[in-house]
Formats: C-alpha cells, structure tokens, sequence
C-alpha cells in the first residue's frame, strides 16, 4: 500500500478530523461540537475530508461541509474550523463550499453557515480571489440561492474582509457576544489606511452589528445560544420558496386577559408586544433585529399552529412612527416572509413617517418606498390590524386597503385618517388660532373644532362607508385572525407578470 503522508488512510483521516489547535478557542466550541448541536444525531455526511491531507498544518483545510438533518429535515453546512490557519480560506476551501453550494443550487438544499474564519489567505491569492472558482463564485451561489431556500449563518468569530459578505448575504444572522465580528478592513489595517483608531467591537463586533448597523439579527450569549436560535428561525420556514411553512400542533396564548394593554389615551406609550403575546401561540414569537430600529418589532408567531409573519409598530419608542432603519428593517423582513410564502399581520399603532430635516436628509422618502414596494410586492395573504390609530402614508406602509389586503380590522375604538385631530385643526385653522390672543380661548376653539373632526376618524365610521372590513373588540381578535388565516390556506401566487420592479435602493 502506497502512503504518500507517510500516514496510514485511518491515521490520516483522524487527524483531519482532530482539526488544530483548540487552545487558542477560549470560549468558543470546537467546530465539531458546532455541529452535533446543530445536527440530528448519526445524520451528518461530511465531504471533503481528505482536502489538503498532503499539506502540514492544513486539516480539511480549515472547513467542514456537507449534509444532514435539523429536525428531521435535509439541509447543507458550511462550518469554518478556526483552529486551522484562523479558519481562513485558501484555494480548497472555497472549492469545498462552492461544491455544497452548487449541490444547494441542484437540489434546493437550505444551508447553515457556521463561520469563524480571519478571511482569504493572502498566501493563497491566486487561489482563492481571482478566477472563476473563486470566493467570488460562493456569493454568486448565495445570491442565486436566495430567495429559493433559507440561508442561515451563526457567527462565532470573525467574518473578515470580502468573507464579511457570506454572513451578509443569509436570511439571518445570530452573533456570538464577546467573539463574532464583521469587517471589511481590521482595525490595524483602518488605522494605516486612514489614521482612524478604533477597536474591533467598535468597528465591527456583534453589540455594533446587532444595534448599530442592523447586519445582526440577535445577540447570542454563547455559541450554544447562537445554534438553537438558528435552529428556531429554521422550524419557522419552508425547505424551499416552492413549499409553505409546516404547521405546529396548536397553544393557547400566554395571555386572554386585555386589560391595560393597550391605553385609551393615544399618545401614551405601550409595548405591542403585549398585543403580540395576547394574538400568538404561547412562546411562539421569535423577534428579528429587536436591538435594532426599535421603533418598529418584527418576527415570526404561530396562530392557532400557522407561522406567519408580524410586522407591528412600537408605541413604546419614538411613538412608532416609521425612521429610516425601521423602513429597512421592515422591507427587509416583508421580502423575507413573502419569499417562503409565510403571511404577514400588520400590527397598526402609527403616527406615521418621522418628519423633519434630519430624517429628510437621511432619505426617509426612499427608504420608506422601500418599505411600501415590499409590503405591495408581497403576494402572501396580507392583513392590517389598526389596533389604536393609523395616520398618514404610515397607514399605507402597514397594508392599507389601497394595497389589497385580505382585510382590514380596527380594534374599538381604532382612529384612521390623515392627520390626528389637534394635529389637522391647527394645520387647517393656523392663522386663525394665532390671531386669538387669549390662551383659554384659542384652546376653547381648538376643542371645538377637534370635536367636530374626530368622529370623521373613527374606525366605526370607516366601516360604515365599508372602507375597512370589520370592528372588534380587542378580545376578539385572536379568533378573527384565527379564522382568517384559515380562509387563506389555499392561497395561490399570480402568474409572473415582468422580471422584477426598479424600486428605491
């Protein structure tokens, strides 16, 4: 038998399994064990063990992939071994992913990446960077898979330079605290190519990511955390866009009891996700981006077993009026849901678009036709709930009736229109309050005048003039949704009718 290691195939193989050296891991798993919590047990079949076995130092030349099963179910794994060579990539480590992300391609294999990896190897660049099985190649996969099957990355360390992209191309990411980063450049390398100082959480890590730049979905305390909750995200969507969300056995609500949850007076604040605990399954809700555009609370529940998606404003932060991150957050989520054929529930408490120079000059305009081209892009079965008041183009932005909801409820007592009352009399009759002089006179005909205005808003009145479908108490609205979720099961997409609409960036 010939041995060109010099090792026997056994010896060889074990080692490559073995990996580098764990003692450089800290708090961090060995990638293995990544795996068998990911992984159903007996179910991972690994390829491309042997990769670079003739090479010193480079075990599996610093990644596992292959397939297996996450609750029964087939998926793909990209897993970056940090203790060989940093987990950075060389020639064979992009071939070994590109080769499970072209059998994704083939047979619409969803794909969980565990990465860990200081990036390219710049030892290795005519491998790794310039030719058509490049790293280039593993995000042209990823973007051609998305959208086809999810796409899930835990971050256990770094994601450095153009690697950063891999994480930034999945449907959500989950960042260990203390040890996952992203950054195009190092701190070391900003510091020379621009003077800046910064440290590596500031430019880069996960409490930044996951508050700052909205590139995080959820701070995770361990890698531990990081695997189950991506394991959550995942029991919550389809195998693949041709497929609808499996069913859960049914719950009860955590709660039925409404009282206090939501105020009469409209501008005090309150959690929606009190609303949401009252509607959803009992610990079904899984939040997306909570740290980040708090304004605005997005993430997946189970009615009555169904998954759908909720996208719901928060009294409780800036009123819930709609920022420019928000507006990107809930685009982002929309396109998400109605990928992987999940219905969405517009959870309405709004102000409306934030106003002002600031926000002006941030682009609040386009980023806010984002939000709205996703929600009346989304062909999944759509429904608004206003469940205390909806001003505004916000209205809009929440799947008014204009954008063909399946239907439109306002809990009682729910106000609708253009502007809240005090807000539109003072805009209507400006010159005329300003020319009275006495305070308790000029609040006297303001009153007056919103009296005469409100009963246009109320919700009754909208379903009167059948502008929205029906009121409901707030105890009701559990069953509503209940019941129309049901209705819509048989839900079918159009026909494509063009390639796809030029929408603001």
């Amino acid at each position: 038998m010939i041995r060109l290691s010099g090792r026997s195939l056994a010896e060889t193989s074990e080692l490559a399994r073995a990996g580098g050296d764990r003692s450089r891991l800290g708090t961090k798993l060995p990638v293995r064990e990544r795996l068998a919590l990911l992984l159903d047990p007996d179910s991972f079949v690994e390829d491309g063990l042997l990769a670079s076995a003739l090479d010193e130092g480079l075990p599996a030349d610093a990644v596992i992939v292959g397939s297996g099963t996450v609750g029964g179910r087939p998926v793909g794994v990209v897993a970056s071994d940090p203790t060989v060579k940093a987990g950075s990539w060389g020639r064979r480590t992009v071939e070994k992913q590109i080769r499970l992300l072209e059998r994704a391609d083939r047979d619409l294999l969803p794909v969980f990446y565990l990465v860990d990896s200081a990036g390219g190897r710049l030892t290795d660049q005519l491998g790794f960077h310039a030719g058509p099985r490049g790293a280039a190649r593993i995000f042209h996969l990823q973007v051609r898979l998305s959208g086809r099957v999810p796409q899930i990355c835990c971050l256990f360390g770094p994601s450095a330079a153009g690697g950063a992209y891999m994480p930034a191309f999945c449907d959500w990411v989950g960042m260990v605290d203390g040890n996952a980063s992203m950054f195009l450049a190092s701190p070391r390398i900003a510091q020379k190519a621009i003077g800046e100082t910064v440290t590596l959480e500031e430019m880069g890590g996960a409490g930044m990511h996951t508050s700052v730049s909205g590139m995080g979905d959820q701070l995770c305390a361990d890698d531990a955390g990081a695997i189950a909750a991506a394991k959550d995200f995942f029991s919550f969507l389809p195998g693949s866009w041709q497929e609808k969300p499996a069913p859960a056995p049914p719950l009860a609500p955590a709660s039925e009891d409404w009282d206090g949850v939501i105020p009469d007076n409209h501008r005090a604040g309150y959690d929606v996700r009190g609303v949401i605990e009252r509607v959803a399954d009992a610990s079904s809700f899984f939040e997306v981006k909570a740290r980040w555009a708090p304004e605005i609370v997005v993430g997946f529940a189970r009615i009555d077993g169904r998954a759908a998606g909720i996208v719901a404003n928060q009294p409780a932060v800036r009123s819930g009026a709609i920022q420019v991150d928000s507006a990107d957050k809930a685009a982002r989520f929309i396109a998400l849901c109605d990928a992987f054929n999940l219905p969405l529930l517009f959870l309405c408490d709004i102000p409306g678009f934030m106003i002002g120079s600031a926000v002006e000059r941030q682009g609040i305009i386009r980023h806010g036709a984002k939000m709205v081209a996703a929600m009346s892009s989304a062909e999944v079965p759509r429904f608004c709930v206003v469940l205390r008041k909806a001003f505004a183009a916000g209205y809009y932005a929440m799947s008014s009736p204009g954008f063909e909801p399946r239907a439109t409820i306002a809990l009682e007592g729910a106000q609708i229109g253009a502007m809240a009352g005090e807000a539109a009399i003072n805009a209507v009759y400006a010159n005329r309050i300003e020319a009275i002089e006495d305070p308790e006179e000029r609040a006297a005909f303001v009153a007056e005048h919103v009296a005469e205005y409100e009963p246009e808003l109320d919700a009754m009145r909208l379903a009167s003039e059948l502008l929205i479908e029906t009121v409901i108490p707030p105890q009701q609205l559990r069953e509503e949704l209940r019941r129309r979720l049901a209705d819509a099961d048989g839900w079918e997409r159009r026909p494509p009718g063009r390639h796809h609409g030029a929408f603001p960036v």
